[in-house]
């Protein structure tokens, strides 16, 4: 996921602090994990899990999972769903675009300066619109045989 001789735990608890997120030290290590060399992450359960193990931390899937959850309704993160089975958590909490490249499985930013929607359908009554998810499905050319 990232080299971990760049990663600064204290930007990892800082981060979890500012948003009034008690900084366990399950939490503070995937949050190290996540912001630690002060980039955004664009990562899945299992990926971060995967990162937790290599990085020797001892910490299990479902808490994983359970700590994305609680980032994400701390405001410090957002879902990004790619399909029925999948989500991502990105750390960029800035509404934009994303790639979604289907023969890695791979998340990325797209550039939110090139994005313009016109005009968005009427929220149904008593409804208001929260936010508009973009994700840009990316696959390989296929070559021509001519």
């Amino acid at each position: 996921m990232q080299d971990k001789t760049k990663r600064d735990p204290r930007r990892g608890e800082a981060w979890l602090c500012e948003a009034g997120v008690r900084p366990t030290r399950q939490r503070v290590a995937l949050a190290t994990l996540l912001v630690g060399d002060g980039h955004d992450r664009h990562v899945t359960a299992e990926s971060l899990f995967a990162a937790a193990r290599d990085a020797g931390e001892k910490v299990s899937l479902a808490t994983v999972y359970n700590t994305l959850r609680a980032f994400c309704q701390a405001g410090l993160m957002q879902e990004v769903t790619v399909d029925g089975s999948r989500s991502y958590f990105d750390t960029n909490m800035n509404e934009h675009p994303h790639f979604f490249w289907e023969d890695q499985g791979a998340l990325t930013d797209a550039p939110s300066d090139e994005l313009k929607i016109a005009r968005l359908p009427k929220a149904p009554e008593g409804m208001e619109i929260a936010s508009v998810d973009v994700v840009i499905r990316l696959r390989p050319k296929l070559q021509s045989s001519h």
